[in-house]
């Protein structure tokens, strides 16, 4: 695949970069579009992804407040909302019609944002292993889980909240009433600084984790949407908090979750250290795109 062409683009309270692979915008040999989105993780994480799709134009993007696309009102908190009208001012900026999109965690909670108000702009979303814990049965308990996981970086800093943000997403099952009687992690154990270096500007545990698993999707908007809305897990996440909102947010809408290869970040093939199964797991997206074509 050609080297990624990238620009700048100025939304409402940032400065958006996002990268075109290919060899323009328009559909190759009348494929859409294919853009692939996370949060917070920046466009890298798309890499090994978007080598399995030379046949199609790819577009990845780093989110506010990630990487190279930086804030400019001073804000220290993003929402789904705005997260979703930076993707919506990429698609547009792109003028191809509309896009299949393929969105992963946080990502994937800002896609179902986008469609929920422009669903004109999206053919078909695959919404991987969103994190909307307002779904999930017993909610009370685990949204103040990740209240205590943002309350924890605020307090203690990156190290003692990150050990419990893995013990959180690697859960298998649901949390109960009496959470905090539980043992805490120590960061010693990941490998995680055990000192506060004073910053507060992680953008996972600071600036979009309330609002992310905080988020209520628009059942309404989305059953009236014409895109197709596929929800998807990997097949080592069965029980994990994202997998089980996967799995709910499909039975609201009237379906099962595809299942996909491998883990939360299944389509990584090395990029930040972990390992997925990219080729595999690129095989079921393209299957899925193309029952929608």
């Amino acid at each position: 695949m050609a080297d990624p062409v990238t620009h700048k683009l100025a939304t409402k309270g940032a400065e958006i970069q996002y990268d075109v692979r290919g060899p323009s915008t328009a559909a190759a040999d009348g494929e859409r579009v294919l853009v692939l989105i996370g949060s917070p993780m920046s466009a890298d994480g798309f890499a090994s992804l978007s080598s399995y799709f030379t046949d199609r134009t790819v577009v990845t993007y780093d989110p506010r407040g990630v990487g190279r696309s930086v804030r400019t009102d001073g804000a220290v908190e993003s929402t789904p909302e705005e997260h979703a009208d930076d993707v919506r001012r990429v698609i547009e900026a792109l003028g191809v019609g509309p896009v299949d999109l393929f969105a992963s965690s946080g990502g994937a909670v800002n896609a179902l944002a986008l469609v929920a108000r422009h669903s004109e702009l999206v053919h078909t979303l695959v919404a991987h292993e969103p994190p909307t814990v307002q779904v999930l049965p017993g909610r009370e308990a685990a949204l103040a889980v990740c209240a205590d996981l943002h309350e924890t970086y605020q307090r203690e800093g990156m190290g003692p909240a990150m050990a419990k943000f893995i013990a959180v997403t690697s859960r298998k099952g649901p949390f109960q009433q009496n959470w905090r009687d539980e043992p805490v992690p120590s960061p010693a154990d990941f490998g995680l600084p055990t000192e506060d270096d004073g910053s507060r500007d992680d953008p996972l545990l600071g600036q979009n984790l309330r609002t992310c698993t905080g988020y209520r999707p628009d059942f309404a908007a989305l059953g009236a949407a014409s895109t197709h809305i596929v929800l998807a897990a990997g097949e080592e996440s069965e029980g994990e908090l994202a997998a089980r909102a996967a799995a709910e947010l499909a039975a609201r809408i009237g379906s099962a979750p595809v299942i996909f290869p491998s883990h939360h970040g299944g389509f990584l093939g090395g990029e930040f250290g972990q390992q997925g199964a990219p080729e595999e797991f690129a095989g079921v997206l393209r299957k899925v795109l193309d029952t929608h074509r």
